[in-house]
């Protein structure tokens, strides 16, 4: 029976995901920042999720490796397949008193099969919009149905977090779920501030100092906008507005993206200090993306004083103050697009004004702060879970 004043160390959190630590993303980022503060304050933490041979990064916690298959079309990529009888008793063992899933696969729905045929509490944490993903593939036509899937499966869930209210809104509009709360994102103001912008650095890649540069950060996947980037790029070329594109980031779609950015760098992946000095070193950000939940990038970006257009979608819409930080633009708009970038390229001041307003939006996201609460959601759920409701 959980007490009225259960503290966090009285967690055991058995926590599911399809891709922990053996590609680099933003939402594994955000769930071993979580599981690193939930060790600190105590909780115990046993993650599932499929191993590699050479991940990209060491894990946070204990971490058990659950059978999975390389996933067609995207083979950087793993599917968890099966949740076996040694996982099961691995989870026996462990004991947990709420399960987090992350990503909704397989293997999560049997976790959480598993967890309601023992009355546990399920938390599911969504991190991207995966029934868009099938837009940029030509498979416009499953969406409805893998957003009926995703119905069933959130709402087998005792309550949700998700990472924006903008996308909080639309899961309450999909109907999957109404206990939704609100675990955001934070920035790492050691890595990203303006102090990091470096000329030397932009001089390197044949960049002059007066050049804007537009700035493009995230791996390089269709569903992440390269289409309209290249497009809109297209189109301030046509208009004479001068500018020179940088984009940092690694994937798959790397070899056409360089094919329809002639003339641009590409910096490939960046981490650490690196990463803070590429990205301050930018004038804009673009990012055209329907796909986020929150958008890290985009509040990276912010904290380094640098405007930002964006497609007015779940996490920018959250972050962007439309003509104070940045530009929301409606997603696919090219020549609006492309307008919103033109006027930074002209107006210095602009420019600084709404980077200005960026960086000062950026400082209310501190990550201890936002990982309370998802903490205080697990304790809700065992609570609420031990009365009986």
């Amino acid at each position: 029976m959980a007490r009225d004043d259960m503290q966090t160390s009285d967690l055991r959190i058995a926590l599911f995901s399809g891709n922990y630590n053996y590609v680099r993303d933003g939402a594994n980022q955000a769930l071993n920042r979580l599981v690193g503060y939930l060790l600190r304050q105590g909780a115990a933490v046993r993650v599932y999720s499929p191993k590699v041979e050479k991940p990209a990064f060491e894990p946070t916690g204990d971490l058990v490796g659950v059978p999975s298959l390389v996933l067609p079309m995207r083979n950087e990529f793993r599917m968890p397949i099966m949740l076996t009888p040694r996982l099961r008793r691995d989870l026996a063992q462990f004991d947990p008193n709420v399960v987090h899933v992350s990503s909704p696969d397989v293997v999560a729905h049997r976790a959480v099969s598993w967890a309601r045929s023992r009355k546990l509490p399920v938390l599911s944490s969504v991190h991207t919009r995966f029934e868009t993903y099938f837009r940029y593939y030509n498979m416009a036509w499953v969406e409805p149905g893998i957003e009926a899937i995703l119905r069933r499966f959130y709402r087998r869930c005792d309550a949700l977090v998700a990472p924006s209210e903008s996308m909080a809104q639309v899961l309450r509009d999909q109907r999957m779920n109404y206990d939704i709360d609100i675990w955001s994102r934070g920035v790492d103001r050691e890595i990203f501030n303006p102090d990091r912008r470096s000329l030397e650095w932009r001089r390197s890649l044949g960049i002059a100092d007066d050049e804007m540069v537009v700035g493009f950060l995230g791996r390089l996947v269709m569903e992440k906008g390269l289409d309209v980037f290249s497009d809109t790029i297209d189109e301030l070329r046509r208009s004479g507005v001068p500018h020179k594109v940088v984009v940092i980031g690694e994937g798959p779609a790397r070899g056409w993206f360089e094919s329809r950015l002639p003339g641009a760098s590409f910096v490939g992946f960046q981490a650490g200090a690196d990463l803070g000095r590429a990205v301050a070193s930018m004038d804009v950000l673009f990012n055209p993306s329907v796909t986020e939940t929150f958008g890290n990038v985009t509040l990276e970006v912010m904290a380094c004083a640098l405007p930002v257009v964006a497609a007015a979608a779940t996490g920018s819409e959250s972050l962007v103050d439309d003509h104070v930080s940045g530009r929301l633009i409606r997603p696919g708009a090219v020549h609006q697009f492309a307008e919103a970038i033109k006027a930074y390229g002209e107006d210095i001041a602009l420019r600084k004004r709404h980077g200005a307003a960026g960086e000062q939006r950026a400082q209310d996201f501190s990550w201890d702060r936002i990982n309370q609460t998802v903490v205080d959601t697990y304790l809700r759920l065992v609570r609420q879970r031990a009365k009986g409701r």
